[in-house]
C-alpha cells in the first residue's frame, strides 16, 4: 500500500496466505440520457453513477480459492501467467436524482473477501468505499499527488472482510462482459 514519487497512483492490495489481491480503478463508460431543455439552450445529461474496479489476484488456486465481492463471486479469468487471474466490477457507486435504472441502490461499501472454499470461510480481504468513511466531503481539489493518494489510501481498509461461514452467490454472467461482475444484476 506504498506509494513512491514515480508512481504516486499505486493500486490498493491485500495479501493473504500467499494470496495477492490487488484492485486498481478501470475505465467505464457514461451512458448519455438525453436532452433537457435549460434557460435559454439545451442541457445533455449523463449517469456517471457506474463505476469499475479491476482485479488482479495471484497465487490463486481454482477450486480451492474464490474471490468474493460484496458476497458475490467475482468471474476470474486466467491471465497466461500461471496463478495469475483477472476480473472487472461494475457497480452503482452513487444516486443521482436522475439516472439510468434508478431502483437499483449503492453497492458501496465494496466489501472483498478471499475464500478458502475448502474450509468455506474468508481467510482475508479488504474494504473499498466509493468516498470518505466518515462522510468528509472535499471543497477543493488536492494540490498535489500525494494529497490525492492520501485521499485515495482514506477510502481504502485493509480489514472489514466477512467473518464465519460464506455461502457467495454466483450471478448470471452478462455475454457481452464475460470478465465483469456486474453488481447491478443481483
Amino acid at each position: 500500500m506504498a506509494s513512491s514519487p514515480n508512481h504516486p497512483a499505486r493500486p490498493r492490495w491485500r495479501t493473504m496466505q500467499g494470496v495477492h489481491l490487488e484492485l486498481r480503478t478501470a475505465l467505464e463508460p457514461w451512458h448519455v440520457l438525453g436532452e433537457e431543455g435549460a434557460g435559454g439552450g439545451t442541457v445533455q445529461r449523463v449517469d456517471s453513477s457506474l463505476e469499475r474496479l479491476q482485479v488482479l489476484v495471484r497465487g490463486f488456486i481454482p477450486g480451492h480459492h474464490l474471490i468474493t465481492c460484496n458476497q458475490r463471486i467475482v468471474p476470474l479469468h486466467p491471465t497466461g501467467t500461471v496463478g495469475e487471474h483477472v476480473a472487472g466490477i461494475r457497480y452503482r457507486a452513487w444516486q443521482p436524482p436522475e439516472c439510468m435504472h434508478p431502483t437499483i441502490g449503492v453497492h458501496s461499501p465494496l466489501v472483498f473477501d478471499i475464500v478458502d472454499t475448502w474450509n468455506q470461510r474468508s481467510i482475508g480481504g479488504c474494504t473499498c468505499h466509493v468516498a470518505h468513511p466518515g462522510g468528509r466531503n472535499y471543497e477543493t481539489f488536492p494540490v498535489n499527488s500525494y494529497e490525492a493518494e492520501s485521499r485515495r489510501l482514506a477510502r481504502f481498509f485493509p480489514g472489514g472482510h466477512s467473518q464465519g461461514r460464506i455461502d457467495p452467490v454466483a450471478l448470471p454472467q452478462v455475454p457481452e462482459f464475460p470478465l465483469t461482475l456486474d453488481l447491478r444484476l443481483g
